[in-house]
């Protein structure tokens, strides 16, 4: 019996933001995942397991340890790593290393929307938020849309200076002028109230949303979606999830129908006009991690 392999976060070297959306689009040609997540506490400390099974892919369990008291010991607060078992065995065939899964998965998620909604011709792009995922879509976005001028806003200006200088891209003061400016917005932050109103939004713009993940966090306006075409990477982990829908959902500022797609109606993704705007909510999942980590174990064989 092969041993299963580690793959470590240094493996990044072998990926292509492209090549991550094509295994995307492949994942969900198989039959509908089958996800699951389940959580452990001790206090303040959180075990969170994420669980997917797609058949043709396999299954994944995605494991994060979210200890707050970590930074205080010169340790991350998250940490964790991805378990990948066989489709045809259910044996253990790789080890990844949890943060170049759930970086890779999380802007290469956002990657796919704007190539299916975005104008091809978007050359300006409004990075909002400078952390982690902030980075992440740099690189992203900067394979899909190539030649794009980048800027990014951050609440905490210094920030926003101190990634622009690293990656050398632009920085925005003005937030409500940037989006108004931007051909695609792209928004992650931790934030539980909106930070990007619809009445700043123009004809043509593409608003990708990522960071709310719980029921109380938000990124965007009511108005926002009621100007947009509505799309979600998956119905199952957003629409009743997290607060970017299911706010609006409740209070009836926008229906159901009004989310016109997720990924596994991918044709139904697509722009039918210049002029429209189109929101795009990257909620995750663990049946992206799987795709994700199936994606990465292969480039790793294959090298």
């Amino acid at each position: 019996m092969t041993a299963p392999a580690f793959i470590p976060y240094e493996a990044e070297a072998k990926l292509d933001w492209l090549g991550l959306t094509e295994a995307f689009k492949q994942g969900h040609q198989c039959p509908k995942a089958e996800i699951a997540d389940s959580f452990l506490y001790r206090g303040k400390d959180t075990l969170l397991n994420r669980a997917a099974w797609i058949d043709g892919l396999g299954l994944a369990v995605k494991s994060a340890t979210i200890f707050p008291g970590n930074p205080e010991k010169g340790v991350g607060m998250v940490n964790g790593g991805v378990s990948l078992y066989g489709d045809e065995t259910g044996l253990l065939e790789a080890v990844v290393d949890f943060h170049l899964i759930t970086k890779w998965k999380t802007a290469g998620d956002s990657l796919l929307g704007a190539l299916r909604l975005a104008r091809p011709d978007s050359t300006e792009v409004l990075i909002v938020g400078a952390g982690h995922v902030g980075h992440s879509l740099f690189e992203a976005y900067s394979a899909g849309f190539p030649g794009a001028r980048v800027k990014v806003w951050n609440r905490t200006l210094a920030k926003a200076e101190a990634m622009a200088e690293e990656l050398g891209i632009g920085v925005a003061e003005d937030l409500e002028a940037a989006v108004a400016e931007a051909d695609i917005v792209t928004c992650a932050t931790m934030s539980t109230e909106p930070v990007i109103r619809g009445d700043w939004l123009q004809p043509g713009q593409h608003l990708d949303l990522i960071g709310a993940y719980r029921p109380d966090m938000r990124e965007a306006d009511d108005v926002a979606l009621q100007r947009a075409r509505v799309f979600v990477d998956s119905y199952d982990t957003t629409l009743s999830h997290i607060g970017e829908l299911k706010i609006p959902l409740e209070t009836g500022a926008i229906t159901r129908e009004q989310v016109l797609a997720d990924y596994y109606g991918i044709d139904a993704m697509r722009r039918e006009s210049d002029a429209e705007i189109t929101l795009f909510k990257n909620g995750g999942g663990a049946h992206l991690d799987l795709m994700t980590s199936r994606y990465v174990h292969a480039r790793w064989l294959a090298e």
